[in-house]
């Protein structure tokens, strides 16, 4: 049988099944005298039926073969497994063919029997309008053509995921959830009607949910467009090629008529029903077309709260009756209204539009009145108290509240005295604190360390029953010794603070327990423990981002105080995040917050610094210091910290005069702000010491040293470890002045401090300073034992193929020369030239003086390419006040080898000429000086 006969035969068999035998005999009857044919072929399969329900099971009409199968290519693409089949065509899931990438695709083909012309035209327009659809929720139009055999063809992107219908089920998805994925749905078919194209089809198997929970809207292949009808669509009736599925089709597509957007909107309804009840809107006895075009066209649907009703009296175990009843509850009244308006028979009575169905989904979620019911006054006024019952409640609750109101007074009058009464014990401790200062002796300087340790004592005693106020005083005295230097101290005290809280949960605010990681955390780092203070603050990271709203500042102090410690542990990434929050916080919720913006400032900026971004770092600072000047003015212990970044940026862009500036400028802010003691000021005295060291002002280097070792030395104590750095420059700064004797008094006494303390590496640059001045001195033998020592501890300490050991072999080689040990000298400066080279790189001061002493022992020895060498170093920059020393002695080194031929007389002149330069660049005098004097003297031997 052919399918144009079944499609006249099916409506008519259909109703014949519906009647009784007396009925359907007059009606074939009738049908017989019109056509004997048609009358017999429909009496034959009334009379299949008698035993045989399932005689309609099987399609009479068998369906056409395509031609298609897996492997076989369509246009770029080969076909790998059928997906579907509708009333356009098939669809399959297809990949690449031609290689050029990597993509699987789903394939919709046009079915070759309705390969008409108007079909044809169709699907072209079907491109057209797909590559109109830009939407997250619309599956796209990816390539669209002709295949070999003249099948046109759209590859679309493949959606992997199951019906919309199907997912919920099976996810058992909440009503809210199913409702927000409708409104998805309704986004993108809004989407859709704004670019005037009617979907036409919409269906659980054209909505697909992904697994990561979002939809998906697919075929948009009988699509019209609104605005164009000037290419013919054949006729879609029961006798012509359905375009759309009969089970959520609108009646006007049922009759014929015009299709428009409330076409889709009641096919969203019927969608929508099946969402929230698992079934569809009507309910047949026998599952035909003709009984679902009758019920579209003239029965009620089943309100949606009484359809999931019947799952009650379902012989289901699965089933929850009480899930049902209360998912019942939620569809009674404004959601089986909204579902009903959908479901309009005239288009007309319907929702005008898909935002508008929106809409009213959200008028429901939000407890307002929707626009699908009635809008009497008893509605309205039950939404409101719906809506605001909170309000209400509490409204309701006033009476209470004010009956209770007397009793909380009293209650917070007890709190506020508790309150007053610390703040009193405060300040009573405070004002007896000062007044036990007064026996100071007149024109004694008031000893503040004391005055804060005696503090602590009487606060332990006087307020030992009043723990939170305790900690708070703790916590003060614990960040003046902070601001002191005094870390050790600083940490024992907040130790206590934080038994103090942990002792005392009840009464300690959360602001004080932020306040006591965070110092806890700062001190840590201070006493150069980074990795202690991430390890102590890290779990509070929680109650800041708890408590950022309520307290921005104890917050962002939080975040920028672990942000250093992850920059010192170098997590640079880690600790961007952190400044950046917290200057986020500071800019955002803090008014006076212009000191802190400093900070976070610096602390980007030392981030730019440590990655190597000098000229940036330069500029950060730079606009840091801006704004402190425009906050706080230029005496400001942070201006200390910026003109100390700023000097050392300086000096490694090469800006000498500049750096040794800001140096001066920190270092007179720091004594004005500071004082002299402060660790600040103190690290302020080492850089300008190490600038002049650099730059040859040996005078003004000690002074600032000694001036260091003054303040040290009664806090710390002689043997201090921090001192043997200070003893050890001392010393070489007397050894360039000449001083020897000095030089090996202050060398030796390092020495002996970092033996004390075992500090390995203390101890060995302490002794390689010693081990350059014997050298210097000719006592060789006394060198070599020492630099053995220190090769030892740097092969320990680093390993063997360190820069240090690099180092360590050129001295000693120099030292094997000197004692007339030629061959062992050379091998050990060619070790020193490999190691620095591979440790330092080609261009590094260390390497070059390697590479300098090898080729003066090489050129002494008439090795001609060692003093070409010679000279090449003799070029070196002089933006590098090592490299310009290192190129002082090249000179001197290849005028010594000219000295012994033909070439002396320039020789000379080439060494006094230096000598005029050292003595200008060294006006202290230099241990270069007195090398390139005793060369210019052994010239005139």
């Amino acid at each position: 049988m052919d399918a144009e006969r079944w499609q006249r035969l099916s409506p008519l068999l259909d109703a014949l099944l519906e009647m009784d035998p007396v009925a359907r005999a007059e009606r074939l009857g009738e049908l017989r005298a019109d056509d004997a044919e048609l009358a017999d072929q429909l009496a034959e399969l009334i009379g299949l039926e008698d035993g045989h329900e399932d005689f309609l099971s099987e399609p009479l009409v068998a369906p056409q073969n395509t031609g298609m199968r897996p492997g076989v290519e369509v246009g770029t693409y080969r076909l790998e497994s059928l997906l579907g089949e509708g009333g356009m065509g098939q669809v399959w899931l297809a990949s690449r063919a031609d290689g050029l990438y990597q993509r699987r695709v789903a394939l919709k083909l046009l079915r070759p029997g309705l390969a008409d012309t108007n079909l044809r035209t169709r699907f072209t327009r079907e491109r057209q309008i797909l590559a109109r659809l830009a939407h997250p929720h619309i599956a796209r139009l990816l390539d669209a053509g002709i295949s070999r055999d003249g099948l046109p063809y759209l590859a679309l992107e493949y959606v992997e995921g199951e019906p919309i219908t199907d997912y919920c089920r099976n996810q058992r998805t909440p009503l809210d959830k199913r409702l927000r994925m409708f409104q998805q749905i309704c986004d993108a078919v809004s989407h859709a009607h704004a670019n005037l194209i009617v979907h036409r089809d919409l269906k659980p198997s054209n909505i697909m949910v992904t697994p990561a929970g979002d939809v998906r809207l697919l075929d948009f292949g009988i699509a019209k467009l609104l605005d164009s009808n000037d290419v013919p669509l054949p006729e879609q009736t029961r006798t012509g090629a359905r375009a759309f599925t009969l089970h959520y089709a609108a009646p006007e597509q049922v009759r014929g008529e015009p299709v428009t957007t409330m076409t889709d909107v009641y096919s969203l309804g019927v969608v929508l029903y099946e969402l929230l009840t698992d079934s569809k809107p009507y309910r047949l006895k026998r599952q035909t077309d003709a009984e679902w075009e009758e019920a579209i066209l003239a029965a009620d649907p089943l309100r949606p709260s009484q359809a999931v009703l019947r799952y009650v009296d379902a012989d289901d175990a699965e089933v929850d009756p009480n899930s049902v009843r209360r998912l019942a509850r939620q569809l009674s009244g404004d959601l089986d209204n909204i579902v009903l308006k959908t479901l309009s028979k005239r288009p007309e009575q319907r929702y005008p539009s898909v935002e508008a169905l929106s809409l009213d989904l959200q008028r429901f979620e939000a407890g307002r009145p929707v626009l699908a019911r009635a809008q009497s006054l008893r509605y309205r006024f039950n939404k409101y108290v719906a809506r605001h019952r909170w309000a209400l409640a509490t409204a309701a609750l006033v009476t209470v509240v004010l009956s209770a109101a007397l009793g909380i007074v009293a209650w917070q009058a007890r709190e506020a005295v508790g309150e007053a009464s610390r703040a009193q014990a405060m300040q009573d401790f405070m004002v007896g604190l000062f007044e036990s200062a007064r026996g100071t002796p007149e024109g004694e300087a008031l000893d503040l360390r004391g005055l804060l340790d005696a503090s602590v004592i009487r606060g332990t005693r006087e307020l030992a029953r009043q723990p939170r106020a305790r900690a708070e005083l703790f916590g003060v005295i614990a960040r003046m010794r902070t601001s002191l230097g005094d870390y050790n101290e600083a940490r024992a005290l907040l130790d206590r603070q934080a038994s103090i809280i942990a002792s005392t949960d009840d009464d300690i605010p959360e602001s004080l327990r932020l306040e006591s990681i965070t110092q806890r955390g700062k001190v840590l780092r201070l006493l150069a423990q980074p990795r202690e203070c991430a390890a102590l603050m890290q779990p509070g990271l929680d109650l800041a981002r708890r408590e950022q709203a309520q307290l921005p500042n104890q917050a962002s102090e939080f975040y920028s105080e672990l942000g250093r410690c992850r920059q010192a542990n170098g997590e640079r990434q880690g600790a961007r995040q952190l400044f950046e929050r917290s200057l986020a916080l500071r800019r955002e919720m803090l008014e006076n917050s212009d000191v802190g913006e400093v900070e976070n400032l610096m602390d980007l900026a030392s981030l730019q610094a440590d990655a190597g971004q000098s000229r940036q770092a330069l500029q950060g600072f730079e606009q840091a210091r801006r704004r402190l000047q425009q906050s706080v003015g230029d005496r400001h212990p942070l201006q200390v910290e910026i003109s100390r970044n700023l000097a050392a940026l300086r000096h490694d862009l090469g800006q000498l005069n500049d750096a040794e500036r800001d140096a001066k400028e920190a270092l007179a802010i720091a004594l004005e702000v500071n004082g002299g003691q402060h660790p600040a000021t103190m690290a302020v005295r080492r850089q300008l010491a190490a600038f002049h060291i650099e730059q040859g002002q040996y005078v003004q280097a000690q002074i600032e040293l000694e001036q260091l070792r003054n303040v040290l030395t009664p806090r710390l104590g002689a043997d201090h470890s921090d001192l043997a750095g200070l003893h050890s420059s001392l010393g070489l700064i007397a050894w360039e002045r000449g001083d020897v004797d000095r030089a090996l008094s202050e060398l030796e006494y390092a020495v002996t401090i970092s033996r004390k303390h075992l500090d390995r590496g203390r101890l060995a640059e302490a002794l390689f300073a010693q081990a350059t001045v014997l050298h210097a001195t000719n006592r060789n033998t006394m060198a070599r034992i020492l630099l053995d020592e220190i090769r030892a501890l740097r092969v320990a300490e680093f390993g063997a193929e360190h820069g240090l050991v690099g180092d360590t072999e050129r001295l000693l080689g120099e030292v094997e020369i000197a004692l007339d040990e030629r061959d062992r000298g050379i091998d050990h400066l060619q070790r020193a030239v490999s190691l620095t080279r591979k440790s330092y790189g080609e261009r590094h001061p260390n390497t070059r003086h390697a590479e300098l002493d090898l080729a003066q022992v090489q050129a002494l020895s008439g090795d001609a390419a060692a003093l070409a060498h010679l000279e090449s170093l003799s070029e070196l920059p002089t933006t590098d006040e090592k490299l310009r020393e290192l190129g002082w002695r090249a000179q001197a080194y290849a005028a010594q080898v000219r000295c012994g031929g033909p070439q002396r007389g320039q020789a000379r002149a080439t060494l006094d000429g230096l000598l005029r330069t050292i003595a200008d660049a060294r006006p202290d005098g230099s241990q270069i000086k007195r090398d390139v004097q005793v060369i210019r003297d052994a010239c005139d031997g």
